[in-house]
């Protein structure tokens, strides 16, 4: 699962034309934690699933896969 929506942050940054680094600063998270998120070494907690959600402009249930 971790990898699921590692590939969704990953999608949804490069359709916006960001770099982890610029989505990092918009989602005031760690470019390194952007980083293990989409390579799914990482599952990010509900804080930064809101937090990535809000910064890519789609609801939770989207980047959740719920939707």
């Amino acid at each position: 699962m971790p990898t699921r929506i590692g590939e969704k942050v990953r999608r949804l940054r490069k359709r916006e034309g960001w770099s982890g680094a610029e989505l990092a600063r918009r989602a005031r998270m760690n470019a390194s934690t952007i980083s293990a998120i989409e390579l799914g070494r990482a599952m990010p907690y509900d804080g930064q699933v809101a937090k990535l959600a809000a910064a890519l402009g789609v609801a939770l249930d989207e980047l959740r896969g719920a939707a």
